[in-house]
């Protein structure tokens, strides 16, 4: 950790010529980890049912950034499908901790890191359920978003430092996500949780292995609707942090070209995996993002049997208002994709396998599914 610390603290000093705040923040984070290790211990001894609590039949949704996962997500949370990580959840992992700092979670919003999102790209705040990612990340400092946000700065390239073939941190990682979401179970009284995990794509197997009963649901988006508006959203973070757009142009050039080989390469992995048979296709549904914006009553008549689950009216009701307000759907997120340097035609080539895997039908009348 010491040594993504100190990179992560160059990049910041070198090319955001930020270095004051990023010393107090480690010394912040350690204090937070600290605190959480302490109150995480008195959570056995509080909450004797995190003992007893299983994670089970966990309904794990997998994709690309922009590809429909955090709609998917909170959808599934808000109507009891199962159980979600909000943000706090993930900053302050203990059931303890939580209660403690509940209260005073608009206070905190203040210094959250949340703040730096524009709404119009991803809405979010402490109370907002997101992706379990956000937990791995800052309980080691390490994942998807180190790399994203940071490392992708550095003047080597760190990629392979996020290589399960090169660096294999899934044991760790699964360790950490399962207590995690034991201890969320058990806060919010639920007996199944709905995660969101950007990094699962490429270990999809192996978590299968380790969530044998898992049911995996696998999001896929034209790639040149994904690619770019992933751009706007993680450079507009960077810019209202750090002031992206004010950088040396080759400095962003090379950024740009690093982030877009890795958005190509979770695309790519899973596909590998899939297509090669490593992958059991009776634990993973396919979902389109273009069937979910005009067929989300029919995607849901067949995603529940998937999720082994009998929907309550009150489920079915919340389907069916969904289901008509995305027909009626349009996004207030703008971006070109000249702005960061991609082309739809290199897009297309790079991610063919996409294309040719998921993405033969063109949009038209949803297939036949009974409605719910």
């Amino acid at each position: 950790m010491l040594n993504r610390l100190s990179l992560a603290y160059g990049v910041l000093a070198g090319t955001f010529k930020v270095r004051f705040i990023p010393l107090l923040l480690v010394w912040l984070y350690g204090g937070l980890r600290v605190a959480v290790w302490g109150a995480q211990a008195l959570d056995n001894v509080l909450f004797p049912s995190l003992r007893r609590a299983k994670v089970e039949r966990p309904i794990i949704i997998v994709g690309n950034p922009r590809t429909g996962t955090t709609f998917l997500h909170r959808f599934l949370v808000e109507n009891r499908f199962g159980s979600g990580m909000h943000l706090y959840r993930s900053l302050y992992p203990s059931i303890l901790l939580q209660k403690v700092l509940r209260p005073f979670l608009p206070v905190l919003e203040k210094v959250s890191p949340a703040r730096f999102h524009q709404s119009a790209a991803h809405e979010t705040n402490l109370s907002s359920v997101e992706t379990d990612d956000v937990s791995v990340f800052f309980r080691y400092f390490d994942g998807f978003f180190l790399y994203g946000f940071f490392l992708a700065w550095d003047a080597e390239e760190r990629l392979p430092m996020f290589d399960p073939n090169v660096r294999d941190t899934t044991g760790r990682d699964f360790d950490w996500l399962e207590a995690a979401w034991r201890r969320s179970m058990v806060a919010q009284g639920s007996s199944r949780i709905v995660a969101k995990l950007f990094s699962t794509g490429p270990r999809t197997p192996a978590f299968l292995k380790r969530f044998p009963d898992a049911h995996i649901l696998y999001m896929v988006r034209d790639p040149v609707e994904v690619i770019p508006s992933t751009f706007s959203l993680v450079t507009g973070v960077l810019d209202k942090a750090f002031g992206y757009s004010t950088l040396p142009a080759d400095v962003r050039d090379r950024y740009n070209e690093r982030l877009y080989l890795a958005l190509v390469d979770l695309f790519r992995r899973f596909h590998a995996d899939w297509a090669s048979g490593r992958i059991d296709r009776s634990r993973v549904m396919v979902v389109s993002y273009d069937r979910m914006m005009r067929d989300f009553d029919g995607l849901m008549a067949e995603m529940i049997p998937f999720f082994d689950m009998h929907p309550t009216e009150a489920q079915l009701a919340a389907i069916r208002t969904t289901a008509a307000e995305q027909r009626a759907y349009k996004s207030k997120h703008t971006y070109k994709l000249e702005k960061y340097g991609l082309d739809a035609d290199r897009i297309r080539r790079d991610c063919a396998f996409v294309y040719e895997t998921w993405l033969r039908d063109t949009p038209g009348e949803p297939a036949a599914a009974q409605k719910l």
